[in-house]
């Protein structure tokens, strides 16, 4: 052994003792050093990002947390004493049951570009802060005010990325970074990111880590150390994704002040953590007015709310106000088409399997759609049989959820999907199929098992994408199988239904829809005498006027219809009294 070993063995453990002080204690309170800026913080429109490391008492630490605004989140970043903070103000702080991961800049090695179906680049327009913000409430984040983006944020501080469609132009992604150095005028040197969030609507992988790699490009440019994060210690996912990246995990502790926003993280599990995310959406919302929320079967979606005198049971977004006569209305197709039919609405055409001419029909209209009489979440449904053999298996298919078999003249367009409460619709949104994208290497089978796993994670486990006849039947159409490879680039539609429990997504459409599908929303309801539907029309555009009636859903899913306040709507209509008056005298003169 040479007699430099001892030296390296000695300057190796060095090195290891040192990044185990920087990464555990992060830099020490500088009270010493009287010309550096103490007490740092950074607005970044959510709330204030508080650096814990440069505020030399805790006491202060405290005071500056309880100076939060209203409706805003502060985090106090790299607390050196947690513990000591929380104990001064046990009743108005606690610790954040988040953990912290650390990229190290100097040895970060940017990945070859190889995405498809999306850009990421700087924010740049009011635009895209008003669907940064759709994204946040999709997200149940805090908005930040339009103002803050154009006039009070500094761009050399706070970076604010989006990853933009490229075929639609949404922001389906993004992500905002804080250089430390520049905000507290170099009382820390590092940088962190902070809002990463992607649309659940998101119809290419990869989005959370372009915004990560990108955002860390950025700050390795600048010459920061590192990038931190704090993460949920139990959002396996992106642990996951960012333990991919290189990330570390660092023990550097937040706290943040108790407030409605942060209850969650404080007040414990919820009781009835099976609520799937509809039925949880519309509890959250009647807590929130002071509504008292009984579950009766988590697992079924059932629950009671009551307020003053009344007490209202409902499954999801069904309520004892819908009568037992019009739910058997929309749970059978056939009824509900001739009702909306008699109440003027256009309509494709329809037959049922055992009272028309199979053959015929087919030959009239070249494509058909086939569905069971009764069901739900798109079950059994196939579309654009163009052949009697694939007919009469799919009527094979659809008699294993009911008896009774539609096949109906198969219309061309977009699936709009009018939510309607109290005969009012509240939200308009094109539905479109689950997609997947091709790298050249994966099968379509493992691209289809990707998304499906993305489609669940972003839906609480409600929508995935299956694979059966309808999926093997669309596949076979493209000319491709389950063992295919799908080149590099390439889209493909894997189902033609669009429900979202198949893997479909929602795209919110409610400003720009025509009036006369409003119209026709609106009419269907009344007929069927149902005051909390979901109206499924086919059209060419949701601008244009032209449709077809498909079906009336009697329990609408509220969730994913963000930006429009679904949830809130169906609880106003369920307990009028518990909207504020001036708000109830703005929806009076908005609808009279």
């Amino acid at each position: 052994m040479s007699e430099k070993t001892p030296s390296r063995v000695k300057g190796a453990l060095e090195h290891r003792l040192k990044r185990m002080r920087d990464h555990g204690m992060k830099p020490e309170y500088r009270a010493d050093e009287t010309d550096m800026p103490v007490n740092q913080t950074i607005n970044c429109g959510w709330g204030r990002l508080l650096f814990g490391n440069t505020f030399a008492e805790p006491e202060a630490l405290v005071e500056a947390l309880r100076d939060e605004r209203p409706d805003r989140r502060d985090i106090a970043f790299y607390v050196r004493d947690p513990h000591v903070v929380v104990g001064l103000a046990p009743q108005e702080l606690f610790l954040d049951p988040s953990h912290t991961y650390r990229l190290n800049l100097s040895t970060y090695r940017s990945a070859k570009d190889t995405r498809r179906g999306f850009t990421v680049r700087r924010l740049s327009s009011r635009s895209d802060a008003e669907q940064i913000n759709a994204l946040y409430a999709s997200r149940g984040m805090v908005p930040v005010s339009e103002d803050f983006f154009w006039s009070q944020l500094d761009p050399r501080e706070i970076t604010v990325l989006v990853a933009e469609e490229d075929e639609t132009g949404n922001i389906v992604g993004t992500a905002m970074g804080v250089d430390h150095q520049r905000a507290t005028s170099g009382a820390e040197l590092g940088s962190s990111l902070w809002c990463l969030a992607v649309s659940a609507q998101a119809r290419f992988p990869g989005i959370g880590e372009a915004l990560v790699r990108r955002l860390a490009e950025v700050f390795q440019a600048r010459g920061n150390p590192h990038m931190d994060l704090s993460v949920m210690h139990d959002n396996d996912m992106a642990i996951a994704l960012y333990e991919k990246l290189g990330f570390e995990r660092v023990p550097v502790f937040t706290v943040k002040l108790k407030n409605p926003i942060n209850e969650a993280l404080y007040a414990g599990p919820a009781t009835e953590e099976k609520l799937n995310p509809y039925a949880t959406l519309i509890v959250n919302e009647a807590r929130r007015r002071g509504i008292n929320a009984q579950i009766i079967d988590a697992e079924g979606g059932f629950f009671r709310l009551s307020y003053g005198g009344r007490s209202v049971r409902c499954r999801e977004s069904l309520s004892e106000f819908t009568t037992a006569v019009a739910m058997s209305i929309c749970d059978d197709k056939a009824s509900t088409r001739r009702i909306v039919e008699a109440a003027g609405l256009s309509v494709p055409d329809q037959m049922t399997v055992s009272e028309g001419d199979l053959k015929a029909f087919l030959q009239r209209h070249g494509s058909v759609v086939v569905k069971p009489t009764r069901g739900e979440q798109g079950k059994g449904i196939a579309i654009g049989l163009e052949t009697l053999e694939d007919v009469e298996a799919a009527i094979d298919v659809a008699r294993t959820f009911s008896n009774e078999v539609l096949v109906e003249e198969c219309v061309q367009g977009s699936d709009l999907r009018l939510v309607v409460i109290d005969y009012k619709v509240v939200a308009a949104a094109i539905r479109k199929p689950a997609e997947i994208m091709g790298n050249g290497k994966s099968t379509v089978r493992d691209l289809i098992h990707a998304q499906s796993r993305r489609r669940a994670a972003a839906t609480g486990g409600e929508s995935r994408i299956l694979i059966d006849e309808e999926a093997e039947r669309c596949l076979a159409s493209a000319g491709l199988t389950l063992e295919d490879v799908l080149p590099d680039g390439q889209r493909l539609a894997v189902r033609r239904t669009a429900n979202l429990h198949t893997g479909g997504t929602i795209h919110d459409v409610t400003g720009e829809t025509h009036s006369t599908l409003i119209e026709a929303a609106v009419r269907a309801a009344k007929a069927i005498q149902i005051p909390v539907t979901g109206i499924d029309l086919m059209v060419k555009s949701p601008r244009e006027p032209e449709y077809n009636f498909i079906e009336a859903n009697e329990r609408p899913g509220l969730a994913n219809h963000e930006p429009q306040p679904t949830a809130e709507r169906f609880v106003d209509f369920l307990f009028p009294l518990s909207m504020p008056k001036p708000a109830r005298d703005t929806l009076q003169r908005e609808f009279s």
